[in-house]
This record gives structure tokens, C-alpha cells and sequence, in this order.
């Protein structure tokens, strides 16, 4: 056993282990396909298109609308937890930094479901879209916003190519 050293050793990160050197194994990421969609969120597994099947078929608009209605029942009922929580416990706290610390986490519980409520007023007009049959297609150049897209994002209206422009125009008019 004096020789101990000199034996490779591995494990899952390192790749052989001597004296003189040691090499690092990258782990790859899993792929994002299923596990980072906002579908995958509520148990809804993501479209997998038809050979020859239509972009926005009335398959995949009916699987968008599910995601958005779920998401939108998920967001509202987070509002109601919300005013029940604020309500059962705004209590009078007798001290000064207690009083404090519970107003802060208020405002930051509201100012989260002001975010939350712009959300539900995109995921609206995205259920509206699909309505009048203008869902998955790009605002700005009519072009198809793609699958992969709206799983990830289902309340996009920019294709990846305009989203993109439009970020850089902010950048450079926000700098």
C-alpha cells in the first residue's frame, strides 16, 4: 500500500489524479428541451410537432392555451395567498423594528405581484391572440416566433431576430 500514490484514481469530476498533474472532468448540462420549458412547470410535457404538421395547427394552439391558462391559475391563485397572508398578519406589532421588518416584506411581497400581475395581462393578449389566430407569429416581422420559443417563453410576440434587435436599442437608449 506504500504505492498508493502512484495508482489513478477516479471519481466522477476528477479523471486521474497523480502526483504531477490533474485533469478536471467537465459534467455536460442536461438538455434544456423538457426540463427548462415553462410547459414542464405545470406537468404539461412539451409539443412535439407532427411531420408536415402546420406551424400553429390547432393541435399546438390548443397546447399554448392550456400552458397560459395554467400559468395564468397558478399566478392568480398566488395573489390570493397573498391577500390572505397580508391580512392575517397585519396585526399591530407592539415593536417598532417588528412593525418595520414586516411593511418591508409587504412591499416586497406587492411589488412582486405587480411584476405578477403585468405577466397575466401578457399571458391575456397571448390567449387573445390565439383567438383571433395571430399567436406564434413575430409583432414586428410576421415571421414564425418558433416552438422551442414560445415553450420556453409562451407569452413572446418578437422572434428570436427582433427580440434581439430590440434589446441592443434598449441598451443603447438606456446605457
Amino acid at each position: 500500500m506504500a504505492n498508493d500514490n502512484q495508482n489513478p484514481v477516479l471519481d466522477e469530476q476528477t479523471d486521474v489524479l497523480d502526483e504531477k498533474s490533474v485533469k478536471r472532468v467537465r459534467k455536460t448540462k442536461p438538455k434544456a428541451t423538457e426540463g427548462g420549458s415553462t410547459a414542464s412547470l405545470f406537468g404539461i410535457e412539451p409539443y412535439q410537432p407532427k411531420k408536415n404538421e402546420e406551424y400553429m395547427s390547432e393541435g399546438q394552439l390548443e397546447h399554448f392555451r392550456s400552458i397560459l391558462q395554467a400559468w395564468k391559475a397558478e399566478l392568480m391563485s398566488e395573489v390570493d395567498r397573498t391577500l390572505n397572508t397580508m391580512q392575517d398578519e397585519s396585526s399591530s406589532l407592539p415593536d417598532v423594528n417588528d412593525r418595520a421588518t414586516q411593511e418591508e416584506e409587504f412591499a416586497i411581497e406587492l411589488r412582486t405581484r405587480d411584476r405578477e400581475r403585468k405577466l397575466i395581462r401578457k399571458i391575456e393578449q397571448s390567449i387573445e391572440a390565439i383567438k383571433n389566430d395571430d399567436y406564434g407569429f413575430c409583432e414586428t416581422c410576421g415571421i414564425e416566433i418558433g416552438l422551442r420559443r414560445l415553450e420556453a417563453r409562451p407569452t413572446a410576440t418578437l422572434c428570436i431576430d427582433c427580440k434581439t434587435l430590440a434589446e441592443i436599442k434598449e441598451k443603447q437608449n438606456n446605457g
